[in-house]
């Protein structure tokens, strides 16, 4: 079908920030914190699978993961930055015991009956270098997504909600990708080899942060409807 993926991404778009909302709407903040464990280990296993969309090659998870800023905002626009940092790290703690946990699940001698083991094994056995190169991108753009929320917040009194969500999750998502992709696909040199050549590099670098974008600047009307859920929930 023509242009499917590119439907059905839209689609899987609405699906999400739906999903956050309807979070948001049933349990409160503590929905919001599900929703931030959720998405980061669902984006770890969607990024190993590789689609075209508008005829250039990326990885799945942008969406779910481009997800974890709108959750951060609503936190910080809500309840003050301390609930959207305590978001951050529940995602990095989820992410750091999901891969302990998985790893030695793998480490079991599956029985001969066991015919799934080959196909966990391929989602699970993560290189060091990306479980590394995520964590890192993660807690370093998720801290600043939160901050600077936080700095257009106080700048504009409070206004321009609009402004301080796209400038703080636009940057923070430039800062994850530049980050992410150096660590998983440049390396250092000495410890980890470059992975493609620089052209494969920047191509996979843009794709992504244009999806990312997109994210971000759709996201902008449920930050502004958490706003009317918050009353709604106060008034309980």
């Amino acid at each position: 079908m023509l242009y499917q993926n590119e439907i059905l991404w839209f689609i899987l778009l609405i699906v999400n920030f739906s999903g956050i909302t309807l979070a948001y709407r049933l349990f409160g903040k503590s929905g919001l914190y599900a929703w931030t464990a959720m998405a980061i280990i669902i984006a770890n296993i969607q990024v190993m699978k590789t689609i075209k969309f508008f005829g250039l090659v990326t990885a799945m998870g942008n969406i779910i993961y481009g997800s974890t800023f709108l959750v951060t905002d609503i936190l910080c626009e809500n309840y003050g930055k301390e609930s959207a940092r305590k978001a951050v790290m529940i995602g990095f703690f989820t992410l750091i015991f999901t891969t302990i946990i998985m790893q030695l699940c793998l480490a079991f001698i599956p029985d001969q009956s066991d015919t799934l083991s080959p196909a966990l094994e391929q989602i699970f056995s993560l290189l060091p270098r990306i479980t590394v190169a995520s964590l890192t991108a993660y807690i370093i753009s998720q801290f600043h997504d939160v901050w600077a929320f936080d700095f257009w917040k106080r700048k504009t009194k409070g206004k321009h909600l609009w402004l301080r969500n796209n400038a703080s999750t636009m940057v923070s998502q430039l800062i994850d990708n530049a980050v992410f992709t150096w660590i998983a696909f440049v390396g250092f040199g000495i410890f980890w080899e470059q992975v493609f050549p620089w052209e494969v590099i920047a191509e996979i670098f843009i794709t992504s942060y244009i999806m990312k974008f997109i994210v971000a600047v759709l996201d902008t009307p449920f930050v502004y409807l958490s706003r009317v859920i918050k009353e709604s929930l106060a008034e309980k």
